[in-house]
């Protein structure tokens, strides 16, 4: 496994069977997930210099205001710059931003050719990057493993074309479709083997969502703690209308972790003020008497977050279901049976129909069965209230 959330050795095709630019393309991408969790609000990128056939210089984008892939690769190459064919995830820069423009870094060193995988859609790059390349005489392909690159860059791609994260909902299920064994009683259905892997995705969010019920029952921390070494510290979020959450919760100690609660206009007061004493931060008027998921995400996209995972309870996956505010569903069903227990989703049923889903990959978690998957279509974009990337592609488990 070349980083913790791209397995391409699981899934991919045997690379001998590969051109040269799907294989040097296939390493940017490899180079590209070691920065996951860090590279925020940018997208990840990885870029390979290649002369004569063989790399001579890789790089890949590290955090904001760090160097960008295909300049950490040009250092790396040093002189065997001049003359090579660069492979780069996505479109080179020509903007100053907080670093200098990526083009100016191209043409200095005398690369004659740059393949890169998919345009950048921000608009101060898209094709600004490619046309400035070529009109200083260097050839500029784009497309290589282009749905490959789609996917793994799927959170930043929504926020810059939407303005609105990229919504995961996670749900650990039983066998028969239960989220516990009785209603109100806490029960750990996954496996360890899952719970880590849960908290690998909670590493590289910007925000972790549940709902007032989940924290009532749970009294979850809700924090980053297994299996990862220090990557985000993802804001914790509770759907709270009535604004409920107790302050001795261990939800509202925000000493280490923030806590936002979404409140509705109608929250009593006095609650609101115990809560923001507490240090915690509560947004009010999102909706009259319920929260109004949509005006959240449009909050949550203001301040620049870019993707949220949804774990909150029955009544809250179907809330974001019923709204059709899911891009990405990971399920984790555990070999048990919770006959008596509630049901993955919670809500009337009537009058609509819910999105159907397409799975994306199906594997084993130590015991578990964890199962990705993307509303059904096949498309890159924005359609609706709803955003997905189906494309598949060599190297499909990119798990966040």
């Amino acid at each position: 496994m070349v980083g913790e959330f791209l397995n391409v050795s699981k899934t991919s095709t045997n690379t001998e069977y590969m051109n040269q630019d799907e294989r040097f393309m296939l390493r940017a991408i490899e180079l590209a997930e070691l920065g996951r969790g860090f590279t925020h609000p940018n997208p990840l990128v990885g870029a390979v210099l290649v002369k004569d056939g063989v790399a001579v210089g890789e790089g890949y984008h590290l955090a904001p205001g760090k160097p960008h892939a295909e300049v950490v690769a040009i250092e790396n190459a040093g002189k065997s710059s001049r003359d090579s064919i660069l492979y780069v995830t996505l479109e080179p820069c020509s903007h100053h931003g907080r670093t200098p423009p990526c083009t100016e870094s191209i043409i200095s060193a005398g690369i004659s050719e740059v393949v890169y995988s998919i345009k950048d859609p921000n608009p101060d790059v898209s094709g600004n990057g490619a046309e400035v390349l070529r009109q200083n005489g260097i050839r500029v392909r784009e497309g290589v493993l282009r749905s490959l690159t789609e996917k793994q860059n799927q959170e930043y791609l929504k926020k810059v074309t939407t303005g609105l994260p990229f919504v995961t909902l996670k749900m650990a299920v039983s066998i028969d479709g239960k989220v516990s064994r009785e209603r109100g009683n806490k029960t750990v259905v996954s496996s360890w083997e899952s719970m880590e892997q849960v908290h690998r995705m909670r590493s590289v969010v910007d925000a972790i969502v549940v709902g007032i019920g989940t924290v009532l029952s749970d009294n979850p921390l809700l924090t980053v703690r297994m299996g990862v070494g220090k990557r985000r510290v993802p804001v914790r979020i509770v759907l709270d209308s009535n604004a409920r959450t107790p302050i001795g919760s261990n939800i509202a100690d925000t000493k280490d972790v923030p806590t936002i609660v979404v409140a509705a206009e109608s929250a009593p007061a006095e609650r609101v003020k115990r809560l923001r004493e507490r240090g915690v931060e509560v947004i009010e008027g999102c909706g009259m008497k319920r929260v109004d998921l949509h005006s959240l995400l449009r909050i949550l996209g203001k301040r620049q977050m870019t993707s949220v995972l949804v774990e909150g309870g029955p009544k809250v996956a179907y809330s974001f279901l019923k709204e059709n505010l899911i891009d990405r569903m990971v399920l984790f069903v555990a070999p048990v049976a919770f006959v008596n227990g509630p049901a993955l989703l919670e809500g009337s049923f009537q009058g609509f129909e819910l999105e159907r889903f397409v799975f994306d990959s199906v594997d084993f978690v130590g015991p578990d069965l964890r199962i990705v998957a993307y509303p059904e279509g096949n498309y890159c974009g924005h359609e609706g209230n709803s955003f997905a990337l189906r494309q598949r592609s060599i190297a499909p488990d990119i798990l966040v």
